[in-house]
């Protein structure tokens, strides 16, 4: 793409319903912000989209986005099943997988927001506690929603010396808001855990002899005034 133009980054999106009843496609609007603010030219992916077409789409983008939102579907990993999973969409996992896989093979950047940052765990071949209350020992409160800000600052998050994200935000430990009730568990072969809540739940990955293919557990677009996670998006943005 000619360096005049902004990356075309494509952006996972959810459904939803209007006050009619009416199926929606949605995407938080922070995330299309984030990406504008930082340089990019936002599109949303909506499902409906085949599988099939999955390679043609990332083909034409120059990065993937991949939001937060609902569970994946437990038996993709063996997960343990628990009452407060919810939002569980097959049609969403299969779209998402096939995306990432596509992105990954061709070397685009790639940075995966909460759901996204399991998604990518999960696709490495990785696990996630289904419920992190109940299942992480001496585990801190995550799950800041609803009836929170979301911008609300919940805990630090320890980034390791060296890693792609301690060279974004240029420090050891950041200040981060938790937007979910599961978390990483065990790593996926081929990805790298740079990034720990104080209670030792993964909070960030990075895929291994890849340029530039990162996921954060907490939700960088909601904390729009700070440098560092801002930061994070202009880098994801000069990647692709």
């Amino acid at each position: 793409m000619s360096s005049s133009q902004p990356p075309l980054i494509g952006i996972t999106s959810g459904t939803g319903h209007n006050a009619a009843g009416t199926l929606l496609s949605q995407v938080g609007q922070a995330y299309i912000t984030s990406v504008r603010k930082a340089g990019g030219l936002p599109i949303v992916i909506p499902l409906g989209i085949g599988l099939d077409q999955a390679a043609s789409l990332v083909s034409r983008i120059d990065g993937l986005l991949l939001t937060g939102g609902g569970d994946i579907d437990p038996q993709r990993f063996n997960g343990q099943s628990h009452p407060k999973v919810y939002g569980v969409s097959p049609e969403r996992d299969a779209l998402e997988f096939a995306l990432f896989e596509e992105t990954l093979e061709r070397g685009k950047p790639l940075l995966a927001i909460c759901r996204g940052i399991q998604v990518l765990n999960v696709a490495f071949g990785g696990d996630l506690h289904t419920h992190i209350q109940d299942q992480l020992e001496n585990a801190l409160k995550h799950d800041w929603f609803p009836g929170y800000p979301r911008d609300k600052i919940a805990h630090t998050a320890s980034l390791t010396c060296g890693s792609k994200l301690h060279e974004i935000f240029g420090g050891d430990d950041i200040q981060v808001n938790s937007l979910h009730h599961q978390g990483i568990k065990g790593v996926g072969k081929g990805l790298k855990a740079i990034a720990f809540a104080p209670d030792g739940l993964v909070e960030g990955l990075a895929v291994e002899d890849a340029d530039f293919a990162l996921g954060v557990q907490w939700h960088p677009e909601c904390l729009p005034d700070d440098a560092g996670n801002q930061a994070l998006f202009r880098a994801f943005i000069e990647a692709c």
